[in-house]
């Protein structure tokens, strides 16, 4: 676009008074940023060296409650198994996470890692990332964690949980992730679950039986571990 001043000769210059026609160009142009955002998903990780599992969770619970302490040690026990472990990178649940890979490797471990989005009322990354990420859109930030992560798995959680599990979800039923173990623990998400196969298993057929199987639902951390070191010796023996 270009303003009142701009080169003498152009005859596609729009004069920033005329405002429908500065509308139509706001908008093509919007569109050309989204096709260019679609060519760069197209985009696929290596084979790195770590097995990056992501943990889903709530920002809301505090460090003194059983909840924290169960997150706490499942981040530290995926480490200890040779797991790098991502999360929001915010508090509650996981800073838990974090806090348990940096028990294992120390704070400044580039195994902790936070995934950032710019929020008015979380100004840091929580004390136990050794490796943080800023995003200014969700969009973008959702999007690196699925390039990331070779495993999810999704503790008690509010709305922003259900927001990335949803999209975890919806990625494995498209086929735009692939062997990708999506464990989710506790009976919140095994009701949501259940909840999904009454809504949608229906005449209406709004969702198929595979569809609704994608998720793994599990009572405690340990479920989730043998999962995960399941998962993490294919994946070591063949790459991928």
């Amino acid at each position: 676009m270009t303003t009142e001043n701009s080169r003498p000769g152009r005859t596609d210059a729009v004069l920033l008074s005329e405002e429908e026609q500065v509308s139509e160009v706001l908008v093509s142009a919007v569109g050309n940023l989204w096709e260019a955002v679609n060519e760069l998903t197209r985009l696929q990780r290596t084979k790195k060296e770590d097995y990056l599992v992501t943990i889903f969770g709530s920002a809301r619970i505090k460090p003194e409650t059983r909840a924290y302490d169960r997150v706490r040690k499942l981040g530290a026990s995926l480490t200890e198994m040779g797991c790098g472990i991502i999360t929001g990178g915010g508090p509650g649940l996981m800073q838990a996470a974090n806090e348990g890979a940096a028990s294992v490797h120390g704070h400044a471990s580039d195994r902790s890692i936070g995934i950032r989005v710019d929020l008015p009322f979380e100004q840091n990354a929580n004390p136990f990332v050794g490796k943080a990420y800023m995003h200014k859109t969700f969009f973008s930030r959702l999007h690196h964690f699925m390039i990331m992560s070779d495993a999810f798995i999704v503790v008690p959680g509010g709305i922003g949980t259900l927001l990335e599990l949803s999209m975890v979800w919806q990625l494995l039923q498209v086929r735009r992730l692939y062997d990708t173990p999506l464990i989710l623990i506790g009976d919140m998400w095994r009701e949501l679950v259940e909840w999904a196969a009454q809504s949608m298993l229906t005449d209406l057929e709004l969702a198929s039986p595979v569809d609704i199987s994608i998720p793994t639902c599990v009572s405690s951390s340990g479920e989730a571990l043998e999962l995960i070191a399941a998962h993490r010796e294919r994946w070591l023996k063949h790459g991928t």
